[in-house]
């Protein structure tokens, strides 16, 4: 029977534990702290670090209970090392630890984005020897080129400044919708018109195809739906929200297509896996799917409740690791807020 994994992931503000066996998800329970931080209009590091102290045993237990498991069935502990808040990080990581320690079983100090990826192996099982993964959320977007997903990940492109759901938020507060703006600008992206502002498309022109052919940048893009909009507002003129939306939403996820697509290409990858928390934006989803369809890709998006944070994602990690002999970690790991995608254990 393959190993039992308990998967804890605490790097932002969702406390999620979950229990993989092989590529089959027992059980995912998460609990947000989304809701103390919407009057901050962003998350709120301390604030976020108190909530997974007071979430952590609740949820696991939980995740026991709907797994029908308990602790001494446990065969090893995944959790997310890094990248993420440092606070929030070092409460999951040393609730690892006690429970590895207690319990006698490995620990598996894993990295949160590539987890990103590997939820989809929960859902559309083990993925090919070559695969692209492109992982999309507030605080990531990276392109990476998987090998083995347990021993041979290589990033090949990431955003330079903001990353897409980031941008989405910020674009939120220029249109004056409630925090996190993302999901309001998608909702109104779909009534407005796609074509109807022509804003910028960063890091396309063939001088910056030389350089950043796989790498994002959405700073600018920012930039410009801010001053279309002031530039309407100082004429006096009515700001047509959706258009807006719809306009920002297609030229990000035109942007994110096309690099991902050439980068299938270039490597001989015909399955693509999107995953992460902006991998539920409809405009990427509908895009991605029509020009790799065309491209002759097989595309790989998780359902939605698989793409925001979870213990899930980092079960799943840690089921890989686990099952293809790769050492466990020492029980002196610490976090890293900034781990690279090179890391896939530590």
């Amino acid at each position: 029977m393959e190993p039992l994994i308990l998967g804890l992931e605490s790097t932002c503000d969702e406390t999620g534990a979950a229990l993989v066996r092989g590529t089959e998800l027992l059980a995912d329970v998460v609990a947000s702290s989304m809701d103390e931080h919407a009057r901050f209009g962003g998350i709120v590091p301390e604030v976020a670090s108190r909530a997974h102290l007071e979430a952590f045993v609740p949820t696991v237990e939980e995740a026991l209970d709907r797994a029908g498991a308990s602790l001494s069935e446990v065969d090893g502990i995944a959790v997310a090392s890094g990248p993420g808040l440092v606070g929030s990080l070092t409460v999951g990581v040393a609730a690892a630890k006690a429970l590895s320690l207690a319990l006698d079983k490995p620990l598996y100090g894993v990295n949160h984005v590539i987890g990103h990826a590997a939820v989809d192996e929960l859902v559309h099982g083990p993925m090919p020897e070559r695969t692209m993964a492109l992982v999309v959320s507030g605080g990531h977007t990276s392109l990476l080129l998987v090998n083995d997903l347990a021993t041979d990940v290589i990033e090949l492109g990431h955003t330079l400044d903001d990353a897409a759901g980031e941008a989405f938020d910020k674009v939120g507060r220029l249109l004056g919708l409630p925090y996190p703006g993302g999901p309001h600008v998608d909702r109104l992206a779909r009534e407005g018109d796609p074509e109807a502002i022509p804003f910028p498309r960063a890091l396309t022109s063939a001088k910056a195809m030389q350089k950043h052919a796989y790498d994002f940048s959405f700073s600018g893009l920012k930039t410009a739906v801010a001053r279309w909009i002031e530039a309407r507002e100082e004429a006096g003129q009515e700001i047509p929200v959706a258009d807006v939306a719809a306009s920002f939403a297609a030229a990000v996820a035109d942007v994110l297509v096309e690099k991902t697509i050439a980068a299938c290409r270039a490597n001989d990858v015909d399955t693509l896996v999107i995953g992460g928390g902006f991998s539920a934006n409809s405009q990427l989803r509908e895009l991605a799917t029509e020009r790799c369809e065309r491209a002759g890709i097989d595309v790989r998006i998780p359902p939605i409740r698989y793409c925001t944070d979870n213990g899930a994602m980092i079960a799943a990690l840690g089921s890989a690791v686990a099952r293809r002999g790769v050492a466990p970690s020492e029980l002196s790991i610490g976090v890293d807020s900034s781990m690279p995608l090179s890391t896939i254990t530590v």
